[in-house]
């Protein structure tokens, strides 16, 4: 089984046309969606976060 390089580069070519690039409208839906979704992770963390640290103070009795 021999490498050919011409051939690699002809069958790459060959996958790379069959891929279904997103529209610059899509790819811009998209990261606003990621985004959003962080920010809402981020919030959803925060205020877990806040609620564990209230009860861990209340728990063991340290001001703060």
């Amino acid at each position: 089984m021999a490498f050919e390089p011409a051939k690699f580069v002809r069958e790459v070519r060959s996958e790379v046309a069959k891929v279904t690039w997103p529209s610059r409208k899509e790819t811009l839906v998209t990261t606003g969606l990621v985004l959003a979704m962080a920010a809402i992770a981020t919030i959803l963390f925060f205020v877990a976060d806040q609620i564990i640290g209230i009860g861990v103070r209340a728990l063991f009795g340290t001001g703060g």
